[in-house]
Formats: structure tokens, C-alpha cells, sequence
């Protein structure tokens, strides 16, 4: 129970079901390969396509590239952890995975909202679209996105370093995530709250309102439209980008409203809740690009 400056820390295994976890592993596995491979056919189509050498497009491959770093960064290392009962894993590499989880949430809520920007453009303001979303003001967002992550969350893991960590090493999750790190540290630990309240709020939650706000616009040029079967047919370009928005936000927020209020709730939760929020996006995104965009699915298939 001596406090420690370079603590290892405890992943969490499933309670009850320590001997199957090889075996639940499997689903994992198979998720994890199913993004690997939806993202890198995103990839590749894209890179090969030169009719998609277009915003809308780049947009898309941020996201799959952004999916498939989130998607490494964390299950490999859960697989370790589940097939050879690797549950051990240093106070470096778990302030590295931290804050690449973080800092890749992030970029991708900016590449969410940058997309919601180019719906609103494309249809609010369609002969100005290719003046103002150029290839290379897309490069430029997306470096933007890149900059805005690293630049609000390398704060939390320095905020950790100093830390002395005793008792309790074990973790809420099959990975690092920054309140559950925290929550095990026997010191002050209000400003590493703050700032990590305050740094998800000036991102996901900023994020998340203009989104919305953006749609609102875009909801009420629709309207203007005078035929429905016009309203729908536009509208409808739109309707892959608020799936992707939703399979991005809703585990977001479930990990959260988790951590803030269910700590009375079975381990199983948590380690369920925080799966699904790093596997959910990665494996859908692709599945439903592939589906609303006729380019990629031609492609593809």
C-alpha cells in the first residue's frame, strides 16, 4: 500500500467470468477485424477512386484513419490482456494509451463538425461550396483538428505525472481512460477535474452544439423547399452523416453519464460501456458509408 511515483496499474476483468474471458475475446477480435478492414476498404477506395478526390471524401478517410488509430491504440492491448492474462500494464503506457484515446476523440468530434459544415454548405450555399471547401482548406481543417486535440488534452496526462498513486490499482475498464486513472491517485486531484471537465466541454460540448445548430440551418433551407419529394431527396444526403454523429456521441455520452453517476453499477457495465465506445464507431462508420454512398459501395463491391 506504499505510494508509488511510477505506479503499474490493475486492467479490469469481467467478475464472475475470468476463465471465459478467452472466449469473449473472440466477438472482440472479430469486431476489431471488421474495423480494421471497413476503414482500410475506405482507405483504399478513396486513394484509388479519383472521382472522390473530394472534401466530403478527405472527410471521410480523417474518420477512418482516426478509427482505425483509436481502434489499435486500445484492443490489441485489451486481447493481451484477455488471452494471456496480461492485466498489468505501466504507468507510461497507460498515460500514452490515455491520452491517445482522448486525443483522438477529440480530432474526430472536430472532423464531425467540420462535416456538418460542409452539409450546411454544400446545400444552404451550393455555388459558393467549391470556392470556399477547397482540398486544401480541407488539409488545413483536418491539421487544425489534429493541433486542437493534442493541444487541449496533452494537459491531462502532465496533470497525472506528478501523482502519488496507493492502495487500489485496478481500473474500471480493459484500458486507460483519464477520470478512472485519476480516481485512484491519494492526493488533491481538483485541477486534473477541472481541466478535463473543462477541456471536454470546449470540445465534444462545443462540438456537439454547432452540430446541432448547423442541422437547425439546415432543417429550415429544406423546409423553404417547396416539394417534399425535393425536401427528402436533400435531406437525405445528410442522413449518413447523422448516423455517424450519433454512433460517435451516444457511447460518448453513456461512458459519461457511467463514470459521473454509476458508481453503484456492476463492474460489467463499465467494461461493457467502455467497449462499445471505443469499437462502435470504428466498426459502423464504414458499414454506413458503404451503404448511403453509391461511389464507395460500387467501388467496393
Amino acid at each position: 500500500n506504499s505510494s508509488d511515483l511510477s505506479p503499474s496499474f490493475i486492467l479490469a476483468s469481467i467478475p464472475g467470468l475470468e476463465a471465459a474471458q478467452s472466449w469473449m475475446a473472440i466477438p472482440l477480435c472479430s469486431a476489431y477485424i471488421l474495423a480494421v478492414t471497413g476503414n482500410g476498404a475506405v482507405l483504399l477506395v478513396v486513394r484509388t477512386e479519383p472521382s472522390l478526390h473530394a472534401p466530403m471524401y478527405f472527410f471521410l478517410c480523417m474518420l477512418a484513419a482516426i478509427d482505425l488509430a483509436l481502434a489499435t491504440a486500445t484492443v490489441p492491448r485489451i486481447l493481451s490482456f484477455y488471452w494471456f492474462d496480461s492485466r498489468e500494464i505501466g504507468f507510461g503506457a497507460c498515460l500514452l494509451q490515455m491520452f491517445l484515446i482522448h486525443t483522438l476523440s477529440a480530432i474526430e468530434s472536430t472532423v464531425l463538425l467540420a462535416m456538418a459544415v460542409d452539409r450546411y454548405v454544400a446545400i444552404c450555399h451550393p455555388l459558393r461550396h467549391a470556392a470556399i471547401l477547397t482540398n486544401a482548406a480541407t488539409a488545413k481543417i483536418g491539421l487544425l483538428a489534429m493541433a486542437r486535440g493534442v493541444l487541449f488534452f496533452l494537459p491531462l496526462p502532465l496533470l497525472l505525472l506528478p501523482l502519488p498513486f496507493c492502495g487500489s490499482r485496478v481500473l474500471s475498464h480493459s484500458f486507460c481512460l483519464h477520470q478512472d486513472v485519476m480516481n485512484l491517485a491519494c492526493a488533491n486531484t481538483t485541477p486534473s477535474v477541472v481541466y478535463g471537465l473543462t477541456a471536454i466541454l470546449l470540445v465534444m460540448g462545443l462540438d456537439a452544439v454547432l452540430i446541432c445548430l448547423s442541422y437547425i440551418l439546415i432543417l429550415k433551407a429544406v423546409l423553404r423547399l417547396a416539394a417534399w419529394r425535393e425536401r427528402l431527396k436533400v435531406f437525405s444526403t445528410c442522413i449518413a452523416h447523422i448516423c455517424v454523429v450519433l454512433a460517435f456521441y451516444v457511447p460518448l455520452i453513456g461512458l459519461s453519464v457511467v463514470h459521473r453517476f454509476g458508481k453503484d453499477l456492476a463492474p460489467l457495465v463499465h467494461i461493457i460501456m467502455g467497449n462499445i465506445y471505443i469499437l462502435v464507431p470504428a466498426v459502423l462508420n464504414p458499414i454506413i458509408y458503404g451503404v448511403r454512398t453509391k461511389q464507395i459501395q460500387r467501388r467496393i463491391l
